[in-house]
């Protein structure tokens, strides 16, 4: 049976920006092995921490060096993003993982939707900074939204 990544804070791990979690019923309905992880903790992102959005992009723009993570009074956290993907990543491939369900929304974590930068709760289509990544290298990523049709259709 296929091992996903699953967002922690989708399991209720108090792994959120504000120190709460994003806790999802349907994660018990999987019924599959999981590793959790949160890529801004692996960042060395501590929690709480300040809310942070992407700047100039999505999370393939930010690999790409055209866009920054960055916090309301202009903090950068690019490179703890970045880091934190990265390590998410190393983590997969040690484990053997493909696929992952992340949190949509998220600057990390976000497969369909981000914060647009400007600290509005205004959302823009695109990814996080670690589902790019993994999206880059041929993971098959969904969300929490996505949990009803994977259990339906028993990936």
């Amino acid at each position: 049976m296929q091992v996903y990544l699953i967002s922690a804070c989708l399991l209720g791990v108090r792994c959120k920006y504000n120190g709460g979690h994003n806790y999802h019923p349907g994660i018990k309905k999987l019924n599959v092995p999981f590793c959790p992880l949160c890529p801004e903790q692996l960042g060395g992102l501590p929690t709480p921490r300040t809310a942070a959005e992407l700047k100039g992009g999505d999370g393939f723009a930010l690999l790409a060096g055209e866009a920054r993570v960055l916090c309301k009074d202009g903090h950068d956290l690019s490179d703890s993003f970045k880091k934190g993907a990265e390590q998410t990543l190393y983590i997969a491939k040690l484990l053997g993982i493909k696929k992952a369900i992340l949190k949509e929304g998220s600057p990390s974590c976000g497969l369909k939707t981000i914060k647009d930068g400007s600290f509005q709760g205004i959302s823009r289509a695109g990814p996080g900074v670690t589902a790019a990544l993994l999206l880059k290298e041929g993971f098959e990523v969904y969300s929490e939204k996505d949990l009803e049709y994977i259990v339906k259709n028993r990936f």
